[in-house]
């Protein structure tokens, strides 16, 4: 969302945020990784996708896309980090390094980003084919606002496990870096995996987002809704989409279809990030 969306969506985020600190130190500290297909668990970092906005001016330089393997057929096996930690190391140096990764881990969760950094970088020369360091690693980079650092560990991530889990953040890293065919070569990824309804969503946000900031309002609302319907049983991807859909109505001047979507997401969560101003704004 461009700068007048991103302080409302701010506050959505701010309310989201200790559910997906939880979710990533679950996730990191697990003794068994997750199945691929589990990847509700995207809301951990993806939301701040959403939720920032243009920040300063965009380079003026175009950039090309970068040239990246396809994605295999489907994500790869991978061990957990204990079994792995301990083949590259040695019993020994491989449990004290999962004893560190899970202190990482903890300090992600309360919010120590330089400490969990300090740790991973640690780790990660020692052990870069660790996907959960990687992982981590990258999205510690990109909690502290570090896209270039976030976007290098999170492309390995992707080289890794041969998923999209992360793509929603790493496309966020080239749109603050206004690599906007990184971004659209990401979206497109993610679209023809479609691993899950809310990871695809979390991506199409970023997208449309992105079109945003390069002012491209139309093309944001086409991205938004293709495809989109009211659904019987709102999950929050729904409300998020709804939300981002009835913004970009309102700034395009469409204010009959952007109260109607402020007016469903009101009936289904009436404390909906700013939902009950916005209706009161558009009267």
């Amino acid at each position: 969302m461009a700068r007048r969306a991103a302080g409302r969506l701010e506050r959505e985020e701010a309310e989201d945020r200790g559910w997906r600190r939880d979710q990533t130190a679950e996730r990191t500290t697990r003794p068994t990784r997750p199945q691929p297909e589990r990847s509700d668990r995207l809301r951990q970092e993806a939301a701040d996708a959403v939720a920032r906005g243009a920040t300063s001016a965009r380079p003026a330089r175009v950039y090309r896309v970068l040239d990246r393997a396809p994605l295999p057929e489907g994500p790869i096996r991978l061990p957990d980090s204990d079994v792995a930690l301990r083949r590259a190391l040695g019993d020994r140096a491989g449990t004290r390094a999962a004893s560190r990764l899970r202190e990482a881990a903890r300090a992600f969760e309360d919010e120590r980003f330089g400490d969990s950094r300090r740790i991973l970088n640690s780790l990660v020369e020692r052990v870069p084919q660790v996907v959960e360091v990687v992982e981590l690693l990258g999205l510690t980079h990109y909690r502290l606002g570090h896209w270039r650092a976030a976007a290098k560990r999170l492309e390995s991530f992707r080289d890794l496990t041969g998923g999209t889990e992360q793509h929603p953040v790493l496309a966020d890293c080239y749109r603050a870096l206004g690599r906007w065919a990184d971004v659209d070569a990401l979206w497109t990824e993610l679209r023809e995996a479609s691993p899950s309804a809310a990871l695809v969503t979390e991506g199409r946000l970023v997208a449309a987002g992105a079109l945003t900031d390069q002012g491209k309002i139309a093309e944001a609302l086409r991205l938004l809704e293709r495809g989109w319907s009211v659904p019987k049983r709102p999950r929050d991807h729904h409300l998020r989409r709804a939300y981002a859909l009835a913004d970009l109505y309102e700034r395009s001047g469409a204010m009959p279809r952007s109260r109607e979507l402020f007016r469903w997401i009101a009936g289904n969560e009436r404390d909906f990030v700013d939902v009950a101003d916005r209706l009161r704004a558009l009267g």
